[in-house]
């Protein structure tokens, strides 16, 4: 073993044999990132919160992107230092996002339609909800199994 060289056998230590799977959360993440800035886009140029009536609670709206925010951060600091604290850090920041994009998925899909839908988010294209959240859940899962991994002894 070169000097310098993570084992995985030092708790909180990366093994070296990496299968790529944390950088593929990477691009995940970053990909429902990018889904999430398109919805909130449409959000605020179809009023966001100055409309009279949305499902939307601001502080979800705010909340849900900036815990997704405060994750990658981690996630970035797993990748750069190996430690599996990080890697279950950004999973438990993922956890609050999942719970929160979950609050605004069904506020969307009990409003969506019908002749009462009122609110900027009803023009959100039901595509773009479903590749942001399915990415999401790929995020989710990959992150959890990279954290599994480099826990292990």
């Amino acid at each position: 073993m070169a000097p310098g060289e993570r084992t995985g056998k030092e708790p909180g230590k990366n093994r070296t044999e990496g299968s790529g799977v944390e950088f593929a959360a990477l691009v995940a993440w970053v990909l429902a990132a990018m889904a999430g800035v398109y919805l909130l886009m449409i959000w605020m140029l179809n009023g966001g919160p100055s409309t009279k009536v949305t499902r939307f609670p601001l502080l979800l709206v705010v909340g849900h992107p900036l815990a997704a925010v405060v994750g990658l951060a981690v996630w970035i600091a797993y990748l750069a230092t190996g430690r599996a604290g990080f890697a279950w850090t950004a999973f438990a920041a993922l956890l609050v996002v999942v719970f929160q994009g979950f609050l605004l998925f069904t506020r969307w899909l009990v409003g969506r339609g019908g002749r009462h839908a009122r609110g900027a988010e009803q023009a959100f294209p039901a595509a773009a909800v479903a590749v942001h959240g399915l990415v999401a859940v790929a995020t989710v899962v990959l992150v959890f199994l990279t954290a599994i991994e480099v826990s292990r002894p």
